[in-house]
Protein backbone atom coordinates (compact mmCIF):
# COMPACT_ATOMS: atom_id res chain seq x y z
CA UNK A 1 0.00 0.00 0.00
CA UNK A 2 1.53 3.38 -1.25
CA UNK A 3 2.09 5.38 1.50
CA UNK A 4 0.37 9.10 1.76
CA UNK A 5 0.48 11.92 4.36
CA UNK A 6 -1.83 11.91 7.49
CA UNK A 7 -5.37 13.30 6.74
CA UNK A 8 -6.23 16.39 9.16
CA UNK A 9 -8.66 15.98 12.25
CA UNK A 10 -11.82 16.37 9.94
CA UNK A 11 -14.44 16.36 13.43
CA UNK A 12 -13.36 19.95 14.29
CA UNK A 13 -15.98 22.52 13.47
CA UNK A 14 -14.65 25.00 11.42
CA UNK A 15 -14.13 27.81 13.09
CA UNK A 16 -14.62 31.68 11.72
CA UNK A 17 -12.84 34.58 12.39
CA UNK A 18 -14.07 37.32 14.52
CA UNK A 19 -12.66 40.07 11.57
CA UNK A 20 -15.32 37.68 9.04
CA UNK A 21 -18.13 37.93 12.03
CA UNK A 22 -18.07 41.24 12.43
CA UNK A 23 -17.83 41.95 9.09
CA UNK A 24 -21.32 40.40 8.09
CA UNK A 25 -22.44 42.02 11.29
CA UNK A 26 -21.32 45.21 10.12
CA UNK A 27 -23.04 44.78 6.75
CA UNK A 28 -26.30 43.70 8.81
CA UNK A 29 -26.57 46.81 10.52
CA UNK A 30 -26.00 49.14 7.53
CA UNK A 31 -29.14 47.16 5.76
CA UNK A 32 -31.25 48.63 8.64
CA UNK A 33 -33.47 45.73 8.81
CA UNK A 34 -32.78 44.95 12.03
CA UNK A 35 -35.03 48.18 13.15
CA UNK A 36 -37.34 47.57 10.54
CA UNK A 37 -38.12 43.52 11.68
CA UNK A 38 -38.03 44.48 15.19
CA UNK A 39 -40.62 47.61 14.81
CA UNK A 40 -43.10 45.03 13.13
CA UNK A 41 -42.37 42.51 16.21
CA UNK A 42 -42.45 44.81 19.15
CA UNK A 43 -45.86 44.21 19.99
CA UNK A 44 -46.24 41.10 19.35
CA UNK A 45 -46.88 38.75 22.70
CA UNK A 46 -44.83 36.33 24.60
CA UNK A 47 -40.46 35.77 25.57
CA UNK A 48 -38.33 38.29 24.05
CA UNK A 49 -36.57 34.58 22.86
CA UNK A 50 -32.96 35.33 20.46
CA UNK A 51 -32.49 38.51 18.91
CA UNK A 52 -33.23 39.32 15.09
CA UNK A 53 -29.80 39.77 14.57
CA UNK A 54 -28.61 36.66 15.58
CA UNK A 55 -30.91 34.02 13.37
CA UNK A 56 -30.22 36.87 10.41
CA UNK A 57 -26.24 36.95 11.01
CA UNK A 58 -26.14 33.14 11.35
CA UNK A 59 -28.03 32.78 8.12
CA UNK A 60 -25.28 34.97 6.54
CA UNK A 61 -22.80 32.96 7.92
CA UNK A 62 -24.12 29.99 6.45
CA UNK A 63 -24.98 31.51 3.24
CA UNK A 64 -21.25 33.09 2.73
CA UNK A 65 -19.39 29.53 4.19
CA UNK A 66 -21.74 26.57 3.12
CA UNK A 67 -24.02 28.62 0.18
CA UNK A 68 -26.81 27.21 2.12
CA UNK A 69 -29.23 29.36 3.52
CA UNK A 70 -31.02 26.41 6.07
CA UNK A 71 -31.57 26.95 9.55
CA UNK A 72 -29.69 23.58 10.79
CA UNK A 73 -26.64 25.45 9.30
CA UNK A 74 -26.98 28.91 10.68
CA UNK A 75 -27.56 27.58 14.64
CA UNK A 76 -24.98 25.34 14.06
CA UNK A 77 -21.94 27.58 13.02
CA UNK A 78 -23.54 30.68 16.10
CA UNK A 79 -23.13 27.81 18.25
CA UNK A 80 -20.34 26.05 18.25
CA UNK A 81 -18.02 27.71 15.00
CA UNK A 82 -17.93 31.33 16.34
CA UNK A 83 -15.02 32.35 19.25
CA UNK A 84 -16.06 32.61 22.78
CA UNK A 85 -16.48 36.14 22.28
CA UNK A 86 -18.56 36.33 19.26
CA UNK A 87 -21.13 34.19 21.14
CA UNK A 88 -21.29 36.13 24.15
CA UNK A 89 -22.24 39.60 22.24
CA UNK A 90 -24.50 37.75 20.31
CA UNK A 91 -26.78 36.15 23.01
CA UNK A 92 -25.19 32.47 22.45
CA UNK A 93 -25.19 30.72 25.24
CA UNK A 94 -22.64 28.12 26.04
CA UNK A 95 -23.43 24.69 25.47
CA UNK A 96 -22.23 20.98 26.15
CA UNK A 97 -21.74 19.78 22.46
CA UNK A 98 -22.67 15.97 24.16
CA UNK A 99 -25.48 17.06 25.44
CA UNK A 100 -28.62 16.33 23.36
CA UNK A 101 -30.70 18.45 25.10
CA UNK A 102 -28.83 21.10 25.20
CA UNK A 103 -28.74 21.50 21.50
CA UNK A 104 -32.70 20.88 20.98
CA UNK A 105 -33.01 23.67 23.17
CA UNK A 106 -30.92 26.41 21.45
CA UNK A 107 -31.69 24.89 18.06
CA UNK A 108 -35.62 25.40 19.32
CA UNK A 109 -35.15 28.55 19.88
CA UNK A 110 -33.30 29.71 16.59
CA UNK A 111 -36.28 28.21 15.00
CA UNK A 112 -38.78 30.33 16.88
CA UNK A 113 -37.29 33.74 16.28
CA UNK A 114 -37.38 32.70 12.50
CA UNK A 115 -40.91 31.76 12.71
CA UNK A 116 -41.83 35.09 14.97
CA UNK A 117 -39.91 37.14 11.91
CA UNK A 118 -41.77 35.25 9.47
CA UNK A 119 -45.20 34.98 10.66
CA UNK A 120 -44.56 38.79 11.63
CA UNK A 121 -44.51 39.84 8.37
CA UNK A 122 -46.56 37.12 6.28
CA UNK A 123 -49.79 38.83 4.74
CA UNK A 124 -51.76 36.28 6.35
CA UNK A 125 -51.22 33.49 8.28
CA UNK A 126 -51.11 29.26 6.96
CA UNK A 127 -51.53 26.67 9.14
CA UNK A 128 -48.67 24.26 7.17
CA UNK A 129 -49.55 21.28 8.79
CA UNK A 130 -51.52 19.80 6.95
CA UNK A 131 -52.01 20.26 2.84
CA UNK A 132 -55.45 22.80 2.66
CA UNK A 133 -57.95 22.25 -0.13
CA UNK A 134 -57.98 24.59 -3.30
CA UNK A 135 -60.61 26.20 -1.95
CA UNK A 136 -59.35 26.87 1.54
CA UNK A 137 -55.90 27.53 -0.08
CA UNK A 138 -57.64 30.51 -2.85
CA UNK A 139 -58.68 32.75 0.26
CA UNK A 140 -55.39 33.25 1.53
CA UNK A 141 -54.09 33.38 -1.93
CA UNK A 142 -56.25 36.42 -2.91
CA UNK A 143 -54.61 38.33 0.00
CA UNK A 144 -51.47 38.78 -1.96
CA UNK A 145 -53.06 40.03 -4.56
CA UNK A 146 -55.59 41.93 -2.93
CA UNK A 147 -56.04 46.18 -2.49
CA UNK A 148 -56.59 46.02 1.45
CA UNK A 149 -54.52 48.44 2.87
CA UNK A 150 -53.15 46.11 5.58
CA UNK A 151 -52.25 43.41 3.39
CA UNK A 152 -49.96 46.38 1.19
CA UNK A 153 -48.36 47.55 4.10
CA UNK A 154 -47.28 43.93 4.56
CA UNK A 155 -46.24 43.15 1.03
CA UNK A 156 -44.91 46.65 0.68
CA UNK A 157 -42.66 46.31 4.17
CA UNK A 158 -41.70 42.74 3.06
CA UNK A 159 -39.81 44.31 -0.65
CA UNK A 160 -38.53 47.40 1.30
CA UNK A 161 -36.61 44.34 3.63
CA UNK A 162 -35.90 42.77 0.16
CA UNK A 163 -34.34 45.67 -1.00
CA UNK A 164 -32.32 46.98 1.63
CA UNK A 165 -30.37 43.44 1.92
CA UNK A 166 -29.86 43.59 -1.92
CA UNK A 167 -28.97 47.12 -2.24
CA UNK A 168 -26.34 47.36 0.72
CA UNK A 169 -23.68 45.99 -0.67
CA UNK A 170 -24.39 47.94 -4.30
CA UNK A 171 -24.40 51.30 -1.95
CA UNK A 172 -20.88 50.10 -0.09
CA UNK A 173 -19.36 49.70 -3.53
CA UNK A 174 -20.69 53.05 -5.23
CA UNK A 175 -19.23 54.71 -2.15
CA UNK A 176 -16.00 53.15 -2.67
CA UNK A 177 -15.98 54.41 -6.00
CA UNK A 178 -16.66 51.20 -7.67
CA UNK A 179 -19.52 52.09 -9.79
CA UNK A 180 -17.68 54.90 -10.92
CA UNK A 181 -17.52 53.52 -14.84
CA UNK A 182 -21.05 52.29 -14.53
CA UNK A 183 -23.16 54.13 -17.51
CA UNK A 184 -25.99 53.23 -15.96
CA UNK A 185 -27.13 50.03 -18.35
CA UNK A 186 -29.74 47.63 -16.97
CA UNK A 187 -31.03 44.14 -17.79
CA UNK A 188 -34.24 43.11 -16.27
CA UNK A 189 -35.15 38.89 -16.49
CA UNK A 190 -37.53 36.49 -14.67
CA UNK A 191 -35.25 33.53 -13.47
CA UNK A 192 -37.06 30.16 -11.78
CA UNK A 193 -37.03 29.87 -7.35
CA UNK A 194 -37.74 26.03 -6.95
CA UNK A 195 -39.28 25.63 -4.03
CA UNK A 196 -39.21 22.23 -1.74
CA UNK A 197 -42.39 21.54 -1.60
CA UNK A 198 -44.88 19.53 -3.48
CA UNK A 199 -47.06 21.27 -6.18
CA UNK A 200 -50.94 21.02 -6.25
CA UNK A 201 -52.69 17.39 -6.40
CA UNK A 202 -55.61 15.33 -6.70
CA UNK A 203 -56.61 13.96 -3.33
CA UNK A 204 -56.33 9.97 -3.83
CA UNK A 205 -58.72 8.82 -1.67
CA UNK A 206 -61.70 11.36 -2.98
CA UNK A 207 -60.07 12.85 -5.83
CA UNK A 208 -60.45 16.49 -4.34
CA UNK A 209 -58.16 19.28 -5.49
CA UNK A 210 -55.52 19.66 -2.67
CA UNK A 211 -53.08 23.31 -2.86
CA UNK A 212 -49.29 22.96 -2.28
CA UNK A 213 -47.95 23.91 1.01
CA UNK A 214 -46.45 26.96 -0.98
CA UNK A 215 -49.80 28.29 -2.05
CA UNK A 216 -48.55 31.35 -3.56
CA UNK A 217 -46.41 29.18 -5.77
CA UNK A 218 -47.01 28.09 -9.49
CA UNK A 219 -45.10 26.94 -12.28
CA UNK A 220 -42.59 29.04 -13.85
CA UNK A 221 -42.26 28.46 -17.83
CA UNK A 222 -38.90 29.79 -19.06
CA UNK A 223 -38.19 30.90 -23.01
CA UNK A 224 -36.54 27.57 -23.75
CA UNK A 225 -38.20 24.13 -24.46
CA UNK A 226 -37.62 22.87 -20.92
CA UNK A 227 -40.30 21.76 -18.68
CA UNK A 228 -41.78 24.17 -16.14
CA UNK A 229 -40.30 24.78 -12.42
CA UNK A 230 -42.41 25.05 -9.72
CA UNK A 231 -41.34 28.13 -6.84
CA UNK A 232 -41.28 31.16 -7.40
CA UNK A 233 -40.21 34.05 -9.73
CA UNK A 234 -37.26 36.31 -8.87
CA UNK A 235 -37.57 39.61 -10.99
CA UNK A 236 -33.53 40.01 -11.23
CA UNK A 237 -32.17 43.56 -12.56
CA UNK A 238 -28.11 43.81 -13.26
CA UNK A 239 -25.73 46.21 -13.52
CA UNK A 240 -24.96 45.59 -17.26
CA UNK A 241 -21.61 46.71 -19.19
CA UNK A 242 -21.77 47.01 -23.19
CA UNK A 243 -18.88 47.48 -25.41
CA UNK A 244 -18.92 51.00 -25.39
CA UNK A 245 -18.11 51.32 -21.52
CA UNK A 246 -14.97 52.77 -20.51
CA UNK A 247 -13.50 51.29 -17.85
CA UNK A 248 -15.12 48.37 -15.77
CA UNK A 249 -17.16 47.36 -12.79
CA UNK A 250 -18.47 44.72 -10.59
CA UNK A 251 -21.31 42.78 -12.35
CA UNK A 252 -24.23 43.05 -9.84
CA UNK A 253 -27.69 42.43 -8.88
CA UNK A 254 -29.09 45.90 -8.36
CA UNK A 255 -32.65 44.37 -7.44
CA UNK A 256 -35.16 41.72 -6.33
CA UNK A 257 -38.77 40.87 -6.65
CA UNK A 258 -40.12 37.55 -5.55
CA UNK A 259 -43.63 36.87 -6.80
CA UNK A 260 -45.62 34.16 -8.32
CA UNK A 261 -44.72 33.29 -11.85
CA UNK A 262 -45.90 34.94 -14.94
CA UNK A 263 -48.02 37.50 -12.57
CA UNK A 264 -47.43 41.22 -12.35
CA UNK A 265 -44.31 40.54 -14.59
CA UNK A 266 -44.17 44.57 -15.74
CA UNK A 267 -44.67 46.42 -12.02
CA UNK A 268 -42.32 44.05 -10.20
CA UNK A 269 -39.34 45.03 -13.06
CA UNK A 270 -40.62 49.16 -12.18
CA UNK A 271 -40.05 47.97 -8.61
CA UNK A 272 -36.96 47.13 -9.39
CA UNK A 273 -36.71 50.50 -11.34
CA UNK A 274 -37.69 52.22 -8.29
CA UNK A 275 -35.04 50.67 -5.88
CA UNK A 276 -31.77 51.73 -8.35
CA UNK A 277 -33.55 55.10 -8.72
CA UNK A 278 -32.87 55.64 -4.47
CA UNK A 279 -29.19 55.12 -5.69
CA UNK A 280 -28.47 58.05 -7.31
CA UNK A 281 -26.87 55.88 -10.01
CA UNK A 282 -26.82 56.80 -13.86
CA UNK A 283 -29.34 55.62 -16.51
CA UNK A 284 -28.81 54.05 -20.06
CA UNK A 285 -30.27 51.38 -22.03
CA UNK A 286 -32.90 48.65 -20.44
CA UNK A 287 -32.49 45.54 -22.16
CA UNK A 288 -35.61 43.10 -21.74
CA UNK A 289 -37.01 39.52 -23.54
CA UNK A 290 -40.25 39.42 -25.03
CA UNK A 291 -42.19 38.84 -21.66
CA UNK A 292 -41.63 42.13 -21.19
CA UNK A 293 -42.28 43.42 -24.48
CA UNK A 294 -45.82 41.85 -24.39
CA UNK A 295 -46.38 43.89 -20.83
CA UNK A 296 -49.05 46.58 -21.94
CA UNK A 297 -47.13 49.96 -21.92
CA UNK A 298 -48.64 51.62 -18.61
CA UNK A 299 -46.94 48.32 -16.50
CA UNK A 300 -43.85 48.67 -18.08
CA UNK A 301 -42.49 50.76 -21.24
CA UNK A 302 -43.67 54.44 -19.66
CA UNK A 303 -42.65 53.97 -16.20
CA UNK A 304 -39.06 52.91 -17.45
CA UNK A 305 -39.35 55.49 -19.71
CA UNK A 306 -40.11 58.09 -16.84
CA UNK A 307 -37.25 56.69 -14.78
CA UNK A 308 -34.74 58.02 -18.23
CA UNK A 309 -33.72 54.45 -19.68
CA UNK A 310 -33.65 53.52 -23.60
CA UNK A 311 -35.52 50.50 -24.01
CA UNK A 312 -34.10 47.90 -25.93
CA UNK A 313 -36.47 45.15 -27.53
CA UNK A 314 -37.03 41.95 -29.19
CA UNK A 315 -40.27 40.84 -30.56
CA UNK A 316 -41.96 37.91 -31.78
CA UNK A 317 -42.23 37.08 -35.41
CA UNK A 318 -46.10 37.98 -35.57
CA UNK A 319 -44.81 41.33 -33.86
CA UNK A 320 -42.15 42.84 -36.60
CA UNK A 321 -42.45 44.37 -39.34
CA UNK A 322 -44.97 47.30 -39.71
CA UNK A 323 -46.99 47.73 -36.24
CA UNK A 324 -48.40 50.88 -36.25
CA UNK A 325 -49.12 54.83 -37.33
CA UNK A 326 -49.09 58.23 -35.66
CA UNK A 327 -49.17 60.94 -37.27
CA UNK A 328 -48.86 59.93 -40.48
CA UNK A 329 -45.24 58.30 -39.42
CA UNK A 330 -44.77 54.84 -39.55
CA UNK A 331 -43.60 52.61 -36.68
CA UNK A 332 -41.31 49.85 -38.30
CA UNK A 333 -39.95 47.44 -35.49
CA UNK A 334 -40.58 50.16 -32.83
CA UNK A 335 -39.17 53.21 -34.36
CA UNK A 336 -40.89 56.24 -36.39
CA UNK A 337 -39.82 56.56 -39.85
CA UNK A 338 -40.78 58.52 -42.93
CA UNK A 339 -44.70 57.42 -44.36
CA UNK A 340 -42.55 57.09 -47.51
CA UNK A 341 -40.53 54.51 -46.66
CA UNK A 342 -39.98 51.99 -49.41
CA UNK A 343 -42.02 48.82 -49.11
CA UNK A 344 -39.45 46.25 -49.26
CA UNK A 345 -37.26 48.32 -45.95
CA UNK A 346 -40.88 47.87 -43.81
CA UNK A 347 -41.34 45.20 -44.49
CA UNK A 348 -38.11 43.76 -44.45
CA UNK A 349 -38.78 41.61 -40.96
CA UNK A 350 -42.08 40.76 -41.72
CA UNK A 351 -42.83 36.99 -40.51
CA UNK A 352 -39.25 36.36 -40.07
CA UNK A 353 -38.47 33.75 -37.50
CA UNK A 354 -36.00 33.67 -34.40
CA UNK A 355 -33.59 32.09 -36.37
CA UNK A 356 -33.62 34.49 -39.36
CA UNK A 357 -33.54 37.56 -37.08
CA UNK A 358 -30.53 36.11 -35.38
CA UNK A 359 -28.38 35.29 -37.38
CA UNK A 360 -29.22 37.33 -40.28
CA UNK A 361 -28.14 36.83 -43.82
CA UNK A 362 -26.21 39.43 -46.16
CA UNK A 363 -30.08 40.44 -48.07
CA UNK A 364 -31.53 40.81 -44.58
CA UNK A 365 -28.43 43.10 -43.26
CA UNK A 366 -28.68 45.15 -46.49
CA UNK A 367 -32.32 46.29 -45.76
CA UNK A 368 -31.52 46.83 -42.02
CA UNK A 369 -29.00 48.90 -42.90
CA UNK A 370 -30.61 50.73 -45.53
CA UNK A 371 -34.21 51.98 -43.48
CA UNK A 372 -31.41 54.10 -41.56
CA UNK A 373 -32.07 57.60 -43.35
CA UNK A 374 -35.97 56.95 -43.31
CA UNK A 375 -36.65 57.03 -39.46
CA UNK A 376 -37.29 60.29 -37.75
CA UNK A 377 -35.06 62.28 -35.97
CA UNK A 378 -35.31 62.88 -32.20
CA UNK A 379 -35.73 67.14 -32.53
CA UNK A 380 -36.08 67.25 -28.00
CA UNK A 381 -35.95 64.76 -25.67
CA UNK A 382 -39.06 63.38 -23.66
CA UNK A 383 -40.02 66.25 -20.91
CA UNK A 384 -41.57 65.53 -17.45
CA UNK A 385 -44.73 64.33 -19.22
CA UNK A 386 -43.33 62.21 -21.42
CA UNK A 387 -43.95 64.30 -24.50
CA UNK A 388 -41.48 64.14 -27.19
CA UNK A 389 -40.31 65.76 -30.13
CA UNK A 390 -39.38 64.05 -33.85
CA UNK A 391 -38.24 65.41 -36.58
CA UNK A 392 -38.89 64.49 -40.19
CA UNK A 393 -35.97 63.13 -41.52
CA UNK A 394 -35.54 65.61 -44.39
CA UNK A 395 -35.52 68.45 -42.21
CA UNK A 396 -33.10 70.37 -40.31
CA UNK A 397 -29.43 70.99 -41.14
CA UNK A 398 -28.59 67.90 -41.84
CA UNK A 399 -31.50 65.84 -43.42
CA UNK A 400 -30.87 61.89 -44.15
CA UNK A 401 -32.84 61.69 -47.10
CA UNK A 402 -34.27 63.97 -50.19
CA UNK A 403 -37.61 65.05 -49.85
CA UNK A 404 -39.51 66.31 -52.97
CA UNK A 405 -42.10 67.72 -51.57
CA UNK A 406 -40.52 69.06 -48.56
CA UNK A 407 -38.00 71.12 -51.48
CA UNK A 408 -41.11 72.05 -52.91
CA UNK A 409 -42.86 73.75 -50.08
CA UNK A 410 -39.89 74.96 -48.51
CA UNK A 411 -37.95 76.47 -51.45
CA UNK A 412 -35.17 78.49 -50.43
CA UNK A 413 -32.45 80.24 -52.30
CA UNK A 414 -30.04 78.50 -53.70
CA UNK A 415 -26.29 79.14 -52.42
CA UNK A 416 -23.47 78.97 -53.99
CA UNK A 417 -21.95 75.97 -55.12
CA UNK A 418 -19.60 74.17 -53.03
CA UNK A 419 -16.68 71.66 -54.16
CA UNK A 420 -16.42 68.41 -52.63
CA UNK A 421 -13.14 66.09 -52.11
CA UNK A 422 -14.73 63.21 -53.62
CA UNK A 423 -11.59 61.43 -51.08
CA UNK A 424 -13.13 62.40 -48.05
CA UNK A 425 -16.16 59.71 -47.37
CA UNK A 426 -18.00 62.19 -44.86
CA UNK A 427 -17.75 64.86 -47.33
CA UNK A 428 -19.39 62.22 -50.14
CA UNK A 429 -21.87 61.06 -47.30
CA UNK A 430 -22.87 64.82 -46.80
CA UNK A 431 -23.86 65.38 -50.14
CA UNK A 432 -27.44 65.32 -51.33
CA UNK A 433 -26.53 63.02 -54.23
CA UNK A 434 -25.66 60.14 -51.51
CA UNK A 435 -28.78 60.21 -49.90
CA UNK A 436 -32.20 58.15 -51.12
CA UNK A 437 -35.23 60.34 -52.40
CA UNK A 438 -38.00 59.57 -51.11
CA UNK A 439 -40.22 58.67 -53.98
CA UNK A 440 -43.89 60.44 -53.77
CA UNK A 441 -46.78 59.02 -54.70
CA UNK A 442 -49.28 59.64 -57.42
CA UNK A 443 -51.58 62.56 -56.51
CA UNK A 444 -55.25 61.34 -55.62
CA UNK A 445 -58.09 63.27 -57.13
CA UNK A 446 -60.15 61.85 -53.96
CA UNK A 447 -57.99 62.80 -51.34
CA UNK A 448 -55.38 65.76 -51.08
CA UNK A 449 -54.11 65.88 -47.31
CA UNK A 450 -50.95 64.98 -46.53
CA UNK A 451 -49.87 62.94 -43.52
CA UNK A 452 -48.92 65.50 -40.48
CA UNK A 453 -45.26 64.74 -40.89
CA UNK A 454 -45.40 65.52 -44.19
CA UNK A 455 -47.11 69.53 -43.64
CA UNK A 456 -44.77 70.33 -40.59
CA UNK A 457 -41.20 69.53 -39.68
CA UNK A 458 -41.59 68.65 -36.29
CA UNK A 459 -44.34 66.17 -34.63
CA UNK A 460 -44.83 66.01 -30.88
CA UNK A 461 -45.72 62.44 -29.74
CA UNK A 462 -47.17 62.29 -26.29
CA UNK A 463 -47.34 59.24 -24.09
CA UNK A 464 -50.71 57.80 -25.56
CA UNK A 465 -50.55 58.47 -29.18
CA UNK A 466 -49.91 55.28 -30.27
CA UNK A 467 -52.09 53.58 -27.82
CA UNK A 468 -51.87 50.22 -27.23
CA UNK A 469 -49.11 50.02 -29.79
CA UNK A 470 -47.09 52.06 -27.60
CA UNK A 471 -45.29 49.03 -26.04
CA UNK A 472 -43.58 48.19 -29.01
CA UNK A 473 -41.52 51.41 -29.57
CA UNK A 474 -38.52 51.47 -28.71
CA UNK A 475 -35.23 53.91 -28.73
CA UNK A 476 -32.51 52.01 -30.59
CA UNK A 477 -33.45 50.93 -34.02
CA UNK A 478 -33.83 47.42 -34.22
CA UNK A 479 -31.22 44.96 -35.24
CA UNK A 480 -28.93 47.63 -36.08
CA UNK A 481 -25.29 47.64 -34.83
CA UNK A 482 -26.32 50.18 -31.73
CA UNK A 483 -28.99 47.78 -30.98
CA UNK A 484 -26.89 44.59 -31.48
CA UNK A 485 -24.05 45.99 -29.50
CA UNK A 486 -26.55 47.06 -26.73
CA UNK A 487 -29.08 44.20 -26.75
CA UNK A 488 -27.04 41.17 -26.90
CA UNK A 489 -23.97 42.68 -23.99
CA UNK A 490 -26.86 43.80 -21.63
CA UNK A 491 -28.45 40.03 -22.49
CA UNK A 492 -25.58 38.23 -21.97
CA UNK A 493 -24.52 40.26 -18.40
CA UNK A 494 -28.18 39.20 -17.77
CA UNK A 495 -27.79 35.45 -17.97
CA UNK A 496 -24.16 35.57 -16.52
CA UNK A 497 -25.50 36.88 -13.50
CA UNK A 498 -28.23 34.31 -13.59
CA UNK A 499 -25.62 31.60 -14.11
CA UNK A 500 -23.57 33.19 -11.30
CA UNK A 501 -26.20 32.70 -8.73
CA UNK A 502 -27.62 29.33 -9.72
CA UNK A 503 -23.71 27.49 -9.25
CA UNK A 504 -21.27 29.51 -9.36
CA UNK A 505 -21.86 31.82 -6.54
CA UNK A 506 -24.78 31.07 -4.77
CA UNK A 507 -27.24 28.18 -5.89
CA UNK A 508 -30.83 29.44 -6.56
CA UNK A 509 -31.80 26.64 -8.42
CA UNK A 510 -31.23 23.95 -5.33
CA UNK A 511 -34.47 23.87 -3.32
CA UNK A 512 -32.74 22.02 -0.61
CA UNK A 513 -30.85 25.03 0.33
CA UNK A 514 -34.53 26.49 1.56
CA UNK A 515 -36.37 24.11 2.86
CA UNK A 516 -38.24 26.95 4.96
CA UNK A 517 -41.99 26.78 4.13
CA UNK A 518 -43.51 30.00 2.60
CA UNK A 519 -43.72 33.39 0.85
CA UNK A 520 -42.13 35.05 3.73
CA UNK A 521 -39.30 32.71 5.00
CA UNK A 522 -38.57 32.14 0.95
CA UNK A 523 -38.31 35.94 -0.09
CA UNK A 524 -35.98 36.32 3.28
CA UNK A 525 -33.66 33.68 2.28
CA UNK A 526 -33.51 34.65 -1.17
CA UNK A 527 -32.90 38.26 -0.17
CA UNK A 528 -29.86 37.35 1.96
CA UNK A 529 -28.44 34.61 -0.61
CA UNK A 530 -28.10 37.73 -3.71
CA UNK A 531 -26.37 40.04 -0.47
CA UNK A 532 -24.08 37.17 0.10
CA UNK A 533 -23.65 37.07 -3.81
CA UNK A 534 -23.07 40.51 -4.05
CA UNK A 535 -20.24 40.32 -1.44
CA UNK A 536 -18.94 37.46 -3.12
CA UNK A 537 -18.94 38.98 -6.42
CA UNK A 538 -17.49 42.39 -5.37
CA UNK A 539 -14.73 40.27 -3.36
CA UNK A 540 -13.85 38.64 -6.38
CA UNK A 541 -13.30 41.71 -8.61
CA UNK A 542 -11.72 43.42 -5.77
CA UNK A 543 -9.05 40.65 -6.48
CA UNK A 544 -8.58 41.58 -9.72
CA UNK A 545 -9.51 45.38 -10.19
CA UNK A 546 -7.99 47.05 -6.72
CA UNK A 547 -4.74 47.69 -8.24
CA UNK A 548 -6.02 49.88 -10.45
CA UNK A 549 -6.47 53.41 -9.70
CA UNK A 550 -10.46 54.46 -9.15
CA UNK A 551 -11.81 57.78 -9.32
CA UNK A 552 -12.46 59.28 -5.98
CA UNK A 553 -16.41 58.93 -4.34
CA UNK A 554 -18.56 61.71 -4.91
CA UNK A 555 -18.89 63.76 -1.84
CA UNK A 556 -20.59 62.51 1.63
CA UNK A 557 -19.79 58.64 0.53
CA UNK A 558 -16.18 58.25 1.25
CA UNK A 559 -16.32 54.66 3.14
CA UNK A 560 -13.38 52.90 4.94
CA UNK A 561 -12.05 49.94 2.84
CA UNK A 562 -13.39 46.68 3.33
CA UNK A 563 -10.92 44.80 5.25
CA UNK A 564 -9.15 42.10 3.71
CA UNK A 565 -10.75 38.72 4.83
CA UNK A 566 -9.43 35.59 3.42
CA UNK A 567 -12.01 32.89 2.83
CA UNK A 568 -10.46 30.46 3.90
CA UNK A 569 -9.78 29.33 7.27
CA UNK A 570 -6.54 26.68 9.15
CA UNK A 571 -9.38 25.05 10.44
CA UNK A 572 -11.87 24.23 7.85
CA UNK A 573 -12.97 21.00 8.91
CA UNK A 574 -12.57 19.81 5.38
CA UNK A 575 -9.64 16.78 4.42
CA UNK A 576 -7.56 17.20 1.38
CA UNK A 577 -9.18 16.01 -1.84
CA UNK A 578 -8.47 12.50 -2.78
CA UNK A 579 -5.57 11.70 -5.31
CA UNK A 580 -6.06 8.79 -7.56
Amino acid sequence: MAACRPRPVTEAPLLIPDAMVAHLDDLLTDTGVIEVIEAELAHRPGPPGLPVRTVLLGLLLAIYYTGSAQLADAWRLMAFSLSPDMRRRHHIPDLDPDDAYDRHALSRRFYRTFDKVTTGLDVVRVDRRRRLTAAEAGAYTSAWDGDEPEHQRKRDLLQDIVTRLVLTPVRRARGRGYLAHYGGDVGIDATAIPTWAQPPRLRRSTGQPLASIEITAGWHHSAGDGPPTFGYSATLATAARTRDTLGTHPQLALGLVIDTPHRRVGPAAITALDAIASLGLPTGTLAVDRAYTDQTADHFARPARAHGYRLALDYKAEQRGLQGSVHGALLVDGSLACPLMPTPLIHATTGLDDAAVRTPDDELTALIHARRPYFLKVKQTPDAEGKLRLQCPAAGTAPSVNCPHFNQARAATPGPRTRIDLTDARQRAAHAAAKPTVLLPKPSSGDGCLPTICTQQTITLHPGDLGHKDKLRQDLPYLSPAWKGAFKAIRANTEGINGRLKGQVINLADPTNRLAHGRVAQTILVALMICVANQKILLSWRQVHDHETQPLPTVGENLPAEPGIDDTTDNSGRPPPDRP
